[in-house]
């Protein structure tokens, strides 16, 4: 088969990519920067987003299945999918299993409630939110004339690369430890149950999923369906760290996640980390009976060794540090931001009224 993934870069599509090549598929990825092709794996370079590189890679040859980890805003999606769907047999399209509202049932299915359906907060729904974001793009595939789309919902997933505490990433909370500074977490977060998925189990999901015929039309959430407390997930990471690196990192637990002081990031917590997600896995194994999931805190602290054999951050956000560090009333040293411009926003962060700052954010949207 010939297979376009659009986006396909990240931790989830490289696992999915070499997947599909292993199996012997023509894979093309779309990529903004420059890589090298590898057997069954041709690079396309180019923004996914920009309309006349889409069309070109879709006018050169066709493509049995797209698979899309694009993240749209919601007009643009409306434009583009209609040439998406004409284009292909099969159009993965890569939704989120955050679409859910807090369930009543003890496991969410594939059919439980969203939230853009039964939530009731008009300022919430005003919001183009990435759980209302990806609920509203799933409504136009099911509104649309063809429906060889297939949904995919993953929920958080980790990596040998990405390791998420709460609504931090390993930027935020693992840079701290490493730095000798405490790791902030919130009591509002901690007892709610999560259900963290190993990438690479998606990404076998998904493959399972390609080419088949009876998926069309279908949606699927490919989680575990295991679940844990973001508390005992916060412990293991420690407990981790103590007994493979000889860190103690100090673990310390404030009364609310700051991301509540924001105007928009709010809504990250409240409609997403403050619920309990229990899922039932079972469609995705009735159609890819052999995909199998790695145990949650086992993969959470296997990917965190490997992890530390080499550590290697992405950017760290000066605006995240001085909010962890206001928290605790903490300060990182000014020497560690290597440009005034981060200085200034660190200081910026750190010491201004959440009123100024939320005021100041929402001036800049404007511009």
């Amino acid at each position: 088969m010939y297979i376009l993934v659009l986006g396909g870069t990240g931790a989830m599509g490289n696992h999915l990519i070499n997947i599909l090549a292993e199996a012997g598929h023509q894979v093309y990825v779309t990529t903004r920067s420059d890589r090298i092709n590898t057997h069954n794996i041709t690079y396309l370079k180019g923004n996914a987003h920009e309309s006349l590189f889409l069309e070109r890679v879709l006018s050169e040859r066709s493509y049995d299945c797209i698979v899309d980890f694009m993240v749209y805003n919601t007009p643009e999606f409306a434009q583009r999918h209609p040439l998406l769907l004409r284009s292909t047999s099969q159009y993965l399209f890569l939704s989120s299993a955050r679409v859910y509202a807090r369930s009543a049932d003890r496991q969410i299915t594939e059919s439980s409630s969203r939230l853009l359906d039964i939530c009731d907060d008009e300022e919430y729904l005003r919001t183009d939110d990435y759980a209302l974001t990806k609920a509203r793009q799933e409504n136009m595939l099911f509104c649309a004339k063809t429906q060889n789309w297939t949904i995919i919902r993953p929920y958080i997933t980790f990596s040998e690369i990405r390791l998420q505490l709460g609504v931090f990433e390993k930027e935020d909370w693992l840079y701290r430890a490493l730095h000798g500074r405490p790791i902030v977490f919130s009591k509002d977060i901690a007892p709610h149950y999560t259900a963290l998925t190993y990438g690479y189990d998606v990404a076998k999901g998904i493959a399972g999923l390609v080419g088949n015929p009876k998926a069309l039309g279908e949606t699927f959430h490919i989680v575990t369906a295991e679940s844990h407390t973001w508390g005992e997930i916060a412990h293991l990471y420690v407990e981790t760290l103590k007994e493979t690196m000889g860190i103690v990192p100090e673990l310390v637990m404030v009364d609310r996640c700051f991301f509540l002081n924001d105007d928009r990031a709010k809504f990250s917590v409240k409609y997403s980390r403050l619920f309990d997600y229990h899922y039932d896995n079972s469609k995705i194994l009735r159609f890819v009976p052999d995909l199998k999931f790695k145990p949650t805190m086992e993969g959470l602290r296997d990917c965190l060794k490997i992890f530390m054999t080499q550590p290697s951050f992405r950017k760290i956000y000066t605006w995240s540090q001085a909010n962890l560090d206001r928290d605790i009333g903490g300060y990182t040293p000014l020497s560690e931001w290597k440009t005034s411009h981060d200085k200034a926003t660190y200081l910026f962060y750190r010491y201004m009224p959440y009123s100024v700052v939320n005021w100041v954010k929402e001036q800049r949207r404007k511009i």
